[in-house]
């Protein structure tokens, strides 16, 4: 197991000095579940919630400084295009993380084929684990090297308005109405929970969505609701 989180701190061009944060940020809930031994490292959710902050803050001081003359709207946009789900866990893939995470042998299956999505999660856990361990300078360079350089390949392509971001500027500018998200149902065990969501403006329902994350829902939900609105 030492040998693995020396290949995955080659890929990740460092060397930790507390190994114990790269190991909770590969460690996924159920892990622990068979692994009685491995509850003093802990699984990474912590670390997802630090690093998912850590994140959003490098990728909008990177667009702040280096897009001055867009707007907060086209800044929000792209950020969101940036560092959803699908762009995390195409970062995910390239890095093979799946090789390296910890997790029990029964969920991996069911995980792979349900929400590949919390392999995204871990991304930002990593992410979480390089600022605790190396500080922000070493975080902002891993996003640099492996989120941030897809920005122009985004913008030539024109893919930097997700459907949420889509719909509100729909509905603020049809309705004059900023739309809201409300989780309606969740169910599942904690490590392979899905969520629904319903998007209202107002007190109406507009649409609703569902996924393995609550983003995942919400965006789920948003296109749903474009397409019934007729906002395509």
């Amino acid at each position: 197991m030492g040998e693995d989180f020396s290949k995955i701190e080659k890929k990740l061009g460092l060397k930790f000095k507390n190994i114990d944060l790269l190991k909770q940020a590969l460690t996924h809930r159920s892990f622990l579940n068979e692994h009685k031994e491995w509850s003093r490292i802990g699984h990474n959710e912590r670390l997802e919630f630090l690093g998912d902050a850590v994140l959003g803050f490098i990728v909008a001081e990177c667009l702040y400084n280096k897009y001055p003359h867009f707007q907060e709207g086209e800044l929000t946009n792209l950020r969101a295009t940036l560092i959803n789900s699908n762009a995390l866990l195409e970062v995910a893939t390239k890095l093979d993380i799946r090789e390296y995470l910890l997790v029990s042998k029964g969920e991996k299956r069911d995980l792979e084929k349900t929400s590949p999505y919390f392999l995204a999660d871990t991304i930002e856990a990593i992410i979480g684990a390089i600022y605790l361990d190396q500080g922000i300078e070493e975080a902002r360079r891993f996003v640099k090297q492996h989120i941030l350089v897809r920005i122009e390949e985004i913008l030539q392509g024109g893919r930097f308005k997700d459907f949420k971001s889509i719909f509100q500027e729909k509905s603020q500018e049809i309705l004059g109405a900023t739309p809201n998200y409300k989780l309606l149902k969740s169910w599942g065990p904690d490590h392979l929970k899905q969520f629904r969501v319903g998007v209202y403006i107002a007190d109406d329902l507009i649409a609703e969505g569902e996924g393995y994350s609550k983003q995942e829902a919400e965006t789920k939900a948003a296109e749903s609701a474009l397409k019934k609105r007729g906002w395509e």
